[in-house]
């Protein structure tokens, strides 16, 4: 078994070729920061907190990615996004 003193030149190695910072995004996360810029709009209209991205990312947990695009498109079309985003959401809607 190898010691954590031979173990770090290639934990350091990894860690240097892996991306930082914006470079590691991800499609999901590219849509996230969508409806976050667009609910934080209204919401700051409305007077209301700015929603984070750690709560949005719990709303919408269960939803997969394609369905997403779909929200994404019919809420770009709607004359209120957030409106029309939170009444997607709702299953008793539907």
């Amino acid at each position: 078994m190898k010691s954590i003193r031979e173990l770090m030149p290639e934990f350091e190695k990894k860690a240097a070729e892996a991306p930082k910072g914006r470079k590691r995004q991800t499609e999901r996360g590219e849509l996230m920061r969508f409806f976050l810029r667009h609910l934080n709009y209204s919401r700051k209209q409305d007077g209301l907190a700015p929603m984070t991205m750690a709560h949005l990312g719990v709303v919408l947990e269960q939803i997969p990615t394609k369905d997403l695009y779909y929200l994404k498109s019919v809420c770009s079309q709607a004359k209120s996004f957030s409106k029309t985003f939170w009444w997607e959401l709702d299953p008793t809607k539907h």
